[in-house]
């Protein structure tokens, strides 16, 4: 029995869960360089990307998205290593084809932005839009069920890349979404909302926002784009407390140096996991269908997304259950010693 592709999926009212961060997860693993962020653990430990896909499903994903995410030809030709671009990209499809395959996820080639695109530069965007064909084409021929195209700046950008999504992806959905700097507007200086819209008319499947800024500076830019857009919106913020004052991850500042923390030092602005629960619930009222998180995300957040969306991935079987804890349960099982006397001590401690 087929499984629903994104679109009837998402014309039927499901809901879908997108885990992403795998940039940020390898890198804080030990796997992956910050500041080139090129994916080259593909080559060298294809198995734990697997198993990063196989626990971000585990968690509640309801896509699994190659990991070829800054795999393309400008990164890899920036280390040195452009030689390896199919062999990168070709291992990351057939890793989370046979995850989708094996999980009954949804599998997505993905796309971003280029690093080279300039608004009037014709050399520069004929090279971008190689680039796009060339993973596109790979995406199509190891069997991806639509193309995410993301993490886009400009206008100009995410249109070409939809353009080309349109031309060689053998009429795959393409889901198309912008990062936002302190602005509303694109770099090239078409408000956000707008430019989703355009997308949409031109034929996006989804479109919406990734990364850049986290969940309290995101949503109220996603409820005007779910204002004038009629499909299906992404909101798939980064899992920092980004500020009106700082609304990117980008702009975050250490108070006690006044330095920025991007990326080394982002992990003491991590999101709580009840943060995670009201950025879910508000997307899931403002009517998101297509809800993930992006940099810095991890299983567990995803897992307290995928609860709030009404999901019970296999994680659920070990979320929190603090009613059988020796010092904060209620159990008659506990002794009140453990129950009220020690739990106070350590409540005047924390005082």
């Amino acid at each position: 029995m087929s499984k629903k592709g994104l679109v009837e999926r998402l014309n039927g009212g499901d809901n879908v869960i997108v885990a992403e961060g795998y940039l940020f997860e390898f890198e804080r693993r030990g796997y992956l360089k910050a500041g080139t962020f090129v994916p080259e653990v593909v080559i060298e430990q294809p198995d734990l990307v697997k198993s990063l896909h196989e626990e971000y499903v585990h968690a509640g994903s309801d896509v699994t998205l190659a990991f070829t995410y800054y795999g393309h030809r400008e990164k890899l030709k920036f280390i040195g290593r452009e030689a390896d671009i199919e062999t990168l990209n070709v291992q990351a499809l057939k890793i989370a084809k046979e995850v989708a395959d094996k999980t009954g996820t949804l599998m997505a080639g993905n796309i971003c932005n280029s690093t080279i695109y300039e608004k009037n530069n014709q050399e520069a965007n004929d090279m971008a839009k190689a680039m796009f064909k060339e993973q596109i084409q790979w995406a199509v021929q190891y069997g991806a069920d639509f193309i995410v195209a993301e993490t886009f700046s400009d206008f100009g950008e995410a249109s070409l890349a939809l353009e080309c999504v349109k031309q060689y992806g053998n009429g795959l959905p393409a889901v198309v979404s912008f990062i936002t700097s302190n602005s509303d507007e694109t770099l090239d200086g078409i408000p956000v909302v707008e430019a989703c819209k355009r997308l949409e008319d031109a034929g996006a499947a989804v479109v919406g926002l990734n990364c850049g800024r986290g969940p309290r500076t995101m949503m109220p830019l996603v409820r005007k784009i779910r204002h004038a857009c009629k499909g299906p919106i992404a909101a798939l913020p980064v899992p920092y407390r980004t500020t009106v004052g700082q609304p990117t991850f980008q702009s975050l500042q250490d108070p006690e140096t006044g330095k920025a923390v991007f990326p080394e030092d982002l992990p003491a602005f991590l999101c709580s996991r009840s943060q995670i629960v009201e950025f879910a619930t508000e997307a899931k009222e403002v009517g998101v269908q297509y809800v993930g998180l992006c940099c810095g995300s991890s299983s567990h957040c995803l897992r307290v997304l995928a609860e709030v969306y009404g999901r019970q991935p296999p994680a659920c079987k070990y979320s929190p259950d603090m009613s059988k804890h020796f010092m904060w349960g209620k159990d008659p099982h506990f002794k009140k010693y453990y129950t009220e006397g020690l739990r106070n001590e350590f409540l005047k401690e924390a005082i």
